[in-house]
């Protein structure tokens, strides 16, 4: 498996990152090639694996709950419910960033080098850092259950899930050293539990995963409505839609659990298993 890794890490990374699904849900991130007839790992993440990661944080990457590409696919967010937090080079997965935030859910990069991440049950709250400050925290404020975050690059705006409201915040004092996010507007959700909130592109529309249905909020609008296709399905802990063709990543936890073995594509359909993983989030790696 080493062997495999350092050959994926010797390989052009336009050619390793068209068109992958980086997931998540247990000590691993890792890359999957979806077109492939039985998926297997392009790339693999492990905390304990780099050394820039400080002792203290490794075991803080045992749950890891979202994945976010950034810049293109040259790097990437992760957080974890066991509180760790970073961003990786990619393909190299050095990681630039960490920090430790209580049971983090999302986390999304915002202009300036900042990082915002949502401190789910136990923390509620989201909490704002710079990458040349390290783990210093510049900015928090309450929000239960903050689970979901969406930046808004054309509006400037950025979107926070909680337990009963989605919330609208535009940027403050972001030239200093002392920025904030200022609280613009509260939705309340049709439907409790927050999950996961990601944009349709294309669209004013943002995905909202709550615990027993799927919704989409307009932006223009400042509306929530039923999602035409999804409405009932519970327990959907993730959605992702690939911004060229439209594809969905889809993932309903199963069993009881808050994972599953298996995730949906959608537009067209296809089910795939990756037996013993416990999967929680996917993201689209789009080749720019």
């Amino acid at each position: 498996m080493k062997r495999l890794l350092l050959t994926l890490l010797t390989l052009p990374w336009t050619a390793l990152a068209a068109d992958k699904l980086v997931l998540c849900g247990w000590d691993e991130v890792f890359m999957i090639d979806p077109a492939a007839e039985k998926p297997a790992k392009t790339w693999s993440w492990k905390a304990k694996d780099h050394p820039e990661i400080p002792a203290e944080l490794v075991k803080a990457f045992g749950s890891t709950d979202d994945c976010k590409p950034q810049d293109g696919g040259r790097r990437l967010l992760v957080s974890s419910s066991a509180g760790g937090c970073a961003l990786l080079e990619l393909p190299s997965g050095k990681p630039l960033w960490s920090a430790r935030v209580k049971n983090a859910h999302s986390i999304e990069g915002l202009p300036g080098g900042r990082i915002v991440v949502a401190s789910s049950v136990g923390g509620d709250r989201l909490v704002l850092f710079d990458l040349k400050r390290g783990d210093k925290v510049l900015w928090e404020t309450s929000l239960p259950s903050a689970h979901g975050l969406a930046w808004d690059e054309g509006r400037k705006k950025l979107y926070a899930l909680g337990f009963t409201e989605l919330r609208t915040y535009s940027l403050k004092d972001w030239e200093t050293e002392t920025p904030s996010l200022v609280q613009e507007k509260s939705t309340p959700l049709p439907d409790e539990d927050g999950h996961d909130l990601r944009p349709v592109p294309g669209s004013a529309d943002l995905v909202v995963t709550t615990h027993g249905h799927v919704w989409l909020f307009d932006r223009d609008q400042g509306a929530i409505r039923p999602h035409p296709e999804w409405k009932d399905r519970a327990q959907v802990k993730c959605i992702d839609v690939h911004p060229k063709s439209g594809r969905v990543f889809l993932n309903q936890a199963a069993g009881g659990n808050w994972w599953n073995d298996s995730f949906e594509l959608l537009r067209p359909d296809r089910k795939i298993r990756m037996e013993s993983e416990k999967l929680y989030k996917g993201r689209w790696l789009v080749e720019p």
